[in-house]
This record gives C-alpha cells, structure tokens and sequence, in this order.
C-alpha cells in the first residue's frame, strides 16, 4: 500500500507542476483516474496533494461593469434554466477584459453550449465592439449551421445593437438577456471566465497581445479536448459532445 500511494503521489505532482499548479483535488482525481485506470476517491487525491503543499490556484473575483444603452432589449427567457439534452439548445455569450504590457487591454468573447460547456467559439480583439461580438457569432454559426438555440447574453451595448438584431433575425436563435445586475442569469460563461483566468491567464504575464492570444488559443484547446470533469462522467467537454 505504501509503494502505491508514493507512486499516486509522484503522479500527483507531475500532474500538478505540468498544468502549473491548476488542478484542485477534484480535478486531480478525474484526470489521474482516467490516466491510471484506477478509481481512488477524493479524499485519497486530498490527503496527498495536503501533504505535498499542493493547493490550486484560487480565483479572483470579476470586476462589474456599467450598463450600456438600451436599444433591442429581450426578456429573460432562460431564467436560470440551464438544463439542456443536446447540443445547440442553449448557448450564453459574454465578453470579458484581459490586461497586458503596460495597461494595454485585450477583449475576450465567447459562447459556450450549455449541454457540454464546451466553448463553441471565440474572438480576441484589441477593442470591445460591435464587430468582437458579431464575429463570435458568425463563427459559432459557420460550425453550427441551421441551429436555433436559445441565447443568453447581459444587456451591453452590443447585444442591445441593431446589428445584433439583425443577426438574431438571419440566423434564427432565440434571444434571452439578463436582468440588470444579476450576472448568475449567465452563470455558465460567468464560470468558465473564472476557471479559465484562475487556470490560466493569473498565472502568466502577457507583454504582448500575440502572447495573451497564443495562451487563450491554448488554453481553450486544453479546456474543450482535455479538461475532464465528473459532471461530463469524467470526459472532456467535446468528448460529451461527441458521444450525445
């Protein structure tokens, strides 16, 4: 017994070290089972990462943002409903700011599909408009055709846009927007904002916009087609998505 805990414990900081110190237990536990072939519980994965020192990284709250004007404004439809049986029923789009160099900012946006939280699309651009937005829709469709999910966003400027309207029109999806202030109405891209900074872009510095957009490409790469979690029954996201 003793030989197999230090062999899961050498396991446990490779793992660790090579996704630069990410993994909680959780997560620890549903990538080494998987690569092992064993079923250790938790508190095994716990007990182990705590006596190594080992601790994930943890994530920083996200700043507010003020409301934008309002032009094409929807209910909302979802209303914490964020149950889906395949995929392209429901998406959530949301953009958020990254910092690099000094004091420069980069903008992120993304959609993520409900029913796997797999990231559908996403575009990095030095400014935050209309076009970031658009684009990201644009190319969730060009992956996507004929689909008609239901898609929440908060009510900025963009989503409120005409361009946007215009949008929803061509292509068909149902729109839902948050009420003002409540970011858990998109509480799915909210999460993956948080685990994606906390696994990711606190751990770097960024001199460069081409540096902050070779790690999103990375990262989303990694999270889509390696990040297995239990409530994919241990699979990555487009590994779900591939099996629905």
């Amino acid at each position: 017994m003793e030989l197999e805990i230090y062999a899961l414990a050498k396991e446990v900081k490779l793992r660790y070290d090579k996704r630069k110190g990410i993994l909680g237990y959780r997560q620890m536990r549903t990538q080494l089972n998987r690569k092992l072939k064993k079923k250790y519980n938790k508190k095994r994965y716990y007990r182990i990462m705590c006596a190594l020192g080992l601790k994930a990284v943890i994530r920083r709250k996200r700043a507010s943002y003020v409301k934008a004007a309002e032009i094409h404004v929807a209910e909302n439809v979802m209303n914490l409903n964020f149950d889906a049986n395949s995929p392209n029923l429901k998406w959530c789009t949301d953009v958020t700011e990254l910092k690099y160099g000094n004091g420069r900012k980069a903008y992120l946006s993304a959609i993520i599909d409900v029913y796997d939280n797999s990231i559908v699309s996403w575009v990095l651009s030095h400014s935050n408009n209309n076009k970031l937005v658009m684009d990201t829709l644009k190319r969730a469709y060009a992956k996507n055709p004929g689909v008609s999910p239901l898609l929440q966003s908060d009510r900025g400027f963009q989503y409120t846009s005409h361009e946007y309207n215009r949008l929803h029109v061509k292509y068909g999806f149902k729109k839902s927007m948050s009420r003002v202030s409540r970011c858990l109405d998109n509480q799915p891209i909210e999460r993956f904002w948080g685990t994606y900074k906390s696994e990711s872009y606190y751990l770097t510095k960024y001199d460069t916009y081409d540096d902050v957009l070779t790690e999103v490409s990375k990262y989303i790469h990694y999270y889509n087609n390696y990040r297995y979690t239990d409530c994919l029954d241990g699979l990555s996201p487009n590994e779900y998505r591939r099996a629905a």
